[in-house]
């Protein structure tokens, strides 16, 4: 089962960098949505692939036309929260808030209610797991939030499943579907989307991907947008991570969409045999 998902924000929303993360801001730099999106409805538009867009809501209000080019070709929505919130940097309030505005923002132009959320930089940690209860308040049934291993801006280290798995808490159930890891030397690593996809080879690639039975992507649009602009500001390090293998992304990406076949979490949702999946308790 490989899972298509894009996280439709633009190329300067860049997590815990102080030129960009103030919401104030953004309609300071240019806007380049369309360049990485065009170019992703295009390369699925001869595959027959579906896949899930994951929504800014400040995208939604601020270029409603991107939402409706997804929708017009097909493909589902759904949350990525309104401002692109560290959620373990907030209290429960200030985050219900926040995606209660995205999903009206985005059930206004889609004329459905949304179902599905991710949070920004899987930023889900074990000291937020009343993130889950929220979601169930919020009638969202189904979440791919949870990275399960340590990284810069969050990750569920020691989370008991890399498999779609049912959450409880309170009585409520989310299903899950986390980020895949590879087990490799004793340690998980991750492959399946931004700069762990731009930097690995597409022969390393293939091959994890043809060892995964479940495979959870996740691009942006600024992982195949080669000509915007770079910060400037940013450490070496994550100018690395944020602009390695753009020149060859597009390449590697039509690879993919060639050697494997996509489907979009609804359809991963019904063929899943819930009743049977694993059921972790928080």
């Amino acid at each position: 089962m490989k899972i298509l998902t894009v996280d439709l924000e633009d190329w300067f929303h860049i997590l815990d960098f102080t030129e960009t993360e103030e919401i104030f801001k953004w309609g300071e730099f240019e806007t380049r949505i369309d360049e990485g999106l065009d170019y992703i409805l295009s390369a699925l538009s001869d595959t027959g692939y579906r896949a899930t867009f994951f929504v800014l809501g400040w995208i939604a209000e601020k270029h409603p036309h991107v939402i409706k080019k997804i929708l017009a070709a097909g493909y589902e929505i759904g949350n990525h929260s309104y401002s692109h919130l560290l959620i373990y940097k907030y209290k429960k309030e200030i985050v219900k808030q926040d995606i209660l505005k995205s999903n009206k923002l985005l059930q206004d132009i889609t004329g459905e209610r949304i179902k599905y959320f991710r949070a920004p930089g899987f930023s889900i940690k074990r000291d937020t797991n009343w993130f889950f209860d929220l979601l169930s308040e919020m009638e969202i049934q189904i979440d791919s939030s949870i990275f399960p291993t340590s990284r810069g801006h969050g990750g569920y280290d020691g989370f008991s499943s890399t498999l779609p798995c049912k959450i409880t808490m309170g009585g409520s159930i989310i299903k899950e579907f986390p980020i895949n890891t590879f087990s490799l030397l004793r340690k998980n690593i991750v492959f399946s989307g931004g700069g762990y996809f731009r930097l690995l080879p597409y022969s390393i690639q293939k091959f994890l991907y043809k060892k995964s039975d479940y495979v959870m992507t996740y691009f942006h649009p600024r992982d195949f947008d080669y000509g915007q602009p770079i910060l400037e500001n940013l450490t070496q390090y994550r100018k690395f991570k944020s602009y390695v293998g753009l020149k060859n992304s597009r390449n590697k990406f039509e690879k993919l969409l060639h050697d494997f076949e996509f489907i979009d979490i609804k359809t991963a949702n019904e063929q899943i045999d819930w009743d049977n999946a694993k059921t972790i308790t928080l």
